[in-house]
C-alpha cells in the first residue's frame, strides 16, 4: 500500500495511508524508530445515527492533497450513505515535535445529528511490541503512551471542550484484538491504563445542526521526556493548536519559495511539482544531515527490510537537487554526516541508519575466498561530486578546508588504490542497482568525475602532489573507460567479474549511458554517446505512451506478471536531461517536456512520485514516494528551464 501524504519537520517523519490515517510515525530521527509501521494503523470512526464507520473499511470516499506549497496535508473524506464529511487539515509544527489535526465534521442531512469522532493509536514505541505503557492522565485530559525515553501524548479538544471518552487496552495479545473494537458501540470502557502491546482510543462527541459543521483539532506530542510533552501540550493549550497549522504554513511556503518561474517559459503544473518535490525531499532529510530513500514502510509486507536508509547514491542525487535549488542547509549537513561515517580505509559502505550506524546489508565481505570491501563504488564518489557542486554554490573555502584530510583526501586516496593497474578502471564493486559486482561503465564514469573534483580541490588548497595524484588517476580511469568499456559495438553495461576472470557484458542500462553523459567522460554530441542514447530509446522504453525508461533489459524488481519491465522515472529523467542538454531550438525541448508531463502525470493527488510503474495501467509498485525519483525531477525541471530561458525571453 503506497503512502499517500507525508509530513515532517526534520525530527518527526509521519506518513498516511490511503484513507488518510497514521500508518508511519519516525521520531526522533527521520527514518528512525517507526513507532507504528508493519500492520498497525491510527483508525479513524465515525460513531452516527447508533453505528460505527471506521474510514479504513469502505463506503468513504477519500481524496488526499496539500495546500499548495505547503506542508499542511488535506484529507477529504465523504460518506454519502450516511451524510457525513470529514475535513482534515494537518501539520506536523516546524518548530517543536508536535502533530495536529484540524478536523471539519460536516453533517450533510437536513436535522440535527449527534456524531461521535473516534480516534485509535496503536503504537509499538520503538518498533517493539512489548513493554509499552498507556495510561489516561486526568490532569491533562490527555493519553500518554511511553516506553523509556520515547513519550507521546494524545488529545484532542471540540469546540466544547476536551474530549470525554476514553480507553486503552491490550493490542494484539491474549485474545485481544486491540482497544478500538471498544469504540465500535460509541460507549468506551474508560479503562485507565495498560501495558505490554496496547492501544487506546478517544472519542469526541458533538451536535451538530442540519447542514453544518462542527470543528476539533487532535494532537500528538512527541518528546523524550515526560516533562517535554506536558510543555508541549500546555503550549498549545495556550497559544491554540490554529497558531502552530498557521506559522507552519507560512514558514514552508516561505522555503518553498525561493525561485519564481516565468509562466510563458514552464507550465504551472511542472512549478507546482517541482516544489512539491522539494517539499517531499526535506521531509525525508534529518537534521542531523542523513536523508532517507523513503519512509514507506509497506515494502516491508513483500521484503526483508524498508527504505527508511540512507544510501550515499540517492541522498546524493537529492543534495544535488537542493543545490541546483538553492537549498545549500541540507548540503553542509549531508556532507558532515557522511564525513563521520567513511570508514577508516576511505569508502562508504552500503547504507546507514539516520543515527549514522551501519544500515542492513547484502553486500559480502569476501569473494572467492579472498576478503572485499562490500561497497558500491558510485555511492563513494558521488559524494565528492555533491561536494564540488556545494562548494560552486557556496565558495566557502573554510568548510572545504574543514573536510580536506578527514574526508576528501581519504576518499580519493581509496578511489586511486582501488583500480586495476592494466586497464586503470575501479576494481569490481556492486553496481547501483544492488543486483551484480562487476566493472561497471556507470561507476566507473563516477569515480571519474570525483577524482577530477577532488583534484580541483587539491588545486585549490594548494596541494600540489594531491593534485598531480587524482588528475592522472582521473585522466587514466577516463582512457580506461574508452579502451575498455566503449566497443564498436556500443556501450558495456560492464566487464563482469568471477573466479578473476573478466567477461564483456553488453547489456543495454540507461545507467551507463546516463553515467558517460552526466559526468563527462564523452561530449554530448559524441557520436558514441547519442548512439548509446538510441538504443536506450530502442530497446528500454517499454510504456504504451512511449516516454517511461526502464533500467536494463531484462530488468524484472517488481515487475507485473507477463508484462514488460516497468519504467522508473528516475531513468524517465536521465534521458529528459539528455534531451534538453543536446537541444539547439525550442522545438528540440517538446520531446523532454513530454517526458516531464508523463512523470507529472504519474503522481498521486498530493502529488508524490513513486519509484516505479506498471507499463500499461501505471499502477505504482515499490515504494512512493521514492525520493530519489523527487530529486532527479527537481534535476531535470531545472535544466529544462535554464535551456528554456536561452530561447525564450519573459518579462
Amino acid at each position: 500500500m503506497a503512502r499517500t501524504l507525508v509530513l515532517g519537520n526534520g525530527s518527526v517523519l509521519v506518513c498516511y495511508d490511503e484513507w488518510g490515517q497514521v500508518r508511519d510515525l519516525y521520531y526522533p530521527k527521520v527514518g528512525l524508530e517507526d513507532h507504528v509501521g508493519e500492520r498497525l494503523m491510527h483508525r479513524i470512526g465515525v460513531y452516527v445515527d447508533n453505528q460505527m464507520h471506521w474510514l479504513s473499511v469502505g463506503g468513504f470516499d477519500i481524496h488526499t492533497t496539500y495546500e499548495d506549497d505547503t506542508l499542511v496535508g488535506v484529507v477529504r473524506a465523504t460518506h454519502e450513505g450516511i451524510g457525513i464529511e470529514l475535513i482534515f487539515s494537518d501539520v506536523v509544527y516546524n518548530e517543536h515535535d508536535i502533530f495536529v489535526r484540524h478536523v471539519e465534521v460536516r453533517n450533510m442531512r437536513d436535522h440535527e445529528r449527534t456524531i461521535k469522532l473516534f480516534f485509535n493509536q496503536q503504537f509499538h514505541i520503538s518498533e517493539a511490541d512489548r513493554g509499552d505503557t498507556a495510561y489516561y492522565s486526568p490532569e491533562l485530559r490527555a493519553v500518554v503512551h511511553y516506553k523509556g525515553r520515547r513519550v507521546f501524548l494524545v488529545s484532542a479538544q471540540t469546540d466544547a471542550g476536551f474530549f470525554d471518552d476514553y480507553s486503552v487496552g491490550l493490542l494484539g495479545i491474549e485474545g485481544k484484538e486491540g482497544t478500538w473494537r471498544d469504540a465500535e458501540d460509541g460507549v468506551l470502557s474508560r479503562s485507565g491504563i495498560e501495558h505490554g502491546s496496547v492501544d487506546s482510543v478517544i472519542g469526541c462527541t458533538m451536535h451538530i445542526s442540519k447542514q453544518t459543521s462542527a470543528h476539533m483539532h487532535y494532537w500528538v506530542a512527541l518528546g523524550e521526556t515526560y516533562g517535554t510533552v506536558e510543555r508541549h501540550h500546555r503550549d498549545i493549550l495556550t497559544r491554540g493548536p490554529e497558531h502552530l497549522r498557521k506559522t507552519t504554513r507560512d514558514f514552508w511556503r516561505a522555503w518553498v519559495h525561493r525561485r519564481e518561474f516565468a509562466a510563458c517559459a514552464v507550465d504551472q503544473s511542472l512549478v507546482n511539482l517541482y516544489r512539491r518535490s522539494l517539499l517531499v525531499m526535506r521531509t525525508h532529510t534529518d537534521d542531523g544531515g542523513a536523508i532517507i530513500a523513503s519512509g514507506d514502510s509497506c515494502i516491508l509486507q513483500n521484503g526483508r527490510d524498508t527504505y527508511s536508509y540512507c544510501w550515499p547514491r540517492d541522498a546524493g542525487y537529492i543534495v544535488l537537487a537542493f543545490l541546483e535549488a538553492g537549498h545549500v542547509s541540507a548540503s553542509r549537513q549531508f556532507h558532515t554526516f557522511m564525513n563521520t561515517v567513511l570508514s577508516d580505509d576511505g569508502y562508504l559502505l552500503h547504507k546507514y541508519r539516520t543515527d549514522g550506524s551501519l544500515g542492513s546489508s547484502w553486500h559480502p565481505w569476501i569473494e572467492d575466498g579472498r576478503a572485499q570491501p562490500p561497497i558500491q563504488e558510485d555511492e563513494t564518489a558521488i559524494t565528492l561530486i555533491t561536494l564540488g557542486k556545494h562548494y560552486e554554490v557556496t565558495r566557502d573555502v573554510e568548510y572545504i578546508e574543514s573536510l580536506f584530510n578527514s574526508y576528501i583526501k581519504r576518499a580519493a586516496d581509496f578511489m586511486v588504490r582501488f583500480r586495476d593497474r592494466k586497464t586503470g578502471l575501479p576494481l569490481p564493486s556492486h553496481d547501483l542497482w544492488e543486483e551484480q559486482r562487476g566493472v561497471f561503465t556507470y561507476s566507473a564514469s563516477v569515480v571519474y568525475a570525483a577524482l577530477d573534483t577532488a583534484a580541483m580541490f587539491a588545486k585549490l588548497l594548494g596541494k600540489e602532489v594531491a593534485h598531480a595524484r587524482w588528475k592522472s588517476a582521473a585522466v587514466e580511469v577516463q582512457q580506461g573507460i574508452e579502451r575498455h568499456l566503449l566497443t564498436e559495438g556500443g556501450v558495456l553495461k560492464q566487464l563482469s567479474y568471477q573466479h578473476g576472470e573478466y567477461g564483456e557484458d553488453s547489456t543495454i542500462d540507461a545507467s551507463s549511458f546516463y553515467g558517460l553523459f552526466q559526468y563527462g567522460v564523452l561530449p554530448v554530441d559524441d557520436p558514441r554517446l547519442v548512439s548509446a542514447y538510441n538504443r536506450v530509446c530502442d530497446t528500454l522504453i517499454t510504456d504504451h505512451a512511449g516516454m517511461g525508461v526502464c533500467r536494463y533489459e531484462g530488468d524484472r524488481y517488481f515487475a507485473f506478471p507477463d508484462s514488460p519491465s516497468n519504467p522508473w522515472l528516475i531513468t524517465t529523467c536521465w534521458l529528459a536531461e539528455y534531451e534538453i542538454a543536446r537541444a539547439k531550438t525550442v522545438r528540440d525541448l517538446e520531446l523532454p517536456k513530454k517526458r516531464l508531463d508523463w512523470i507529472r502525470d504519474r503522481a498521486n493527488t498530493a502529488g508524490l512520485l513513486g519509484e516505479q510503474y506498471a507499463p500499461d495501467t501505471y499502477t505504482p509498485a515499490s515504494v512512493l514516494p521514492l525520493v530519489w525519483s523527487h530529486a532527479q525531477y527537481v534535476l531535470a525541471f531545472l535544466a529544462y528551464t535554464r535551456k528554456m530561458r536561452t530561447f525564450v525571453e519573459c518579462d
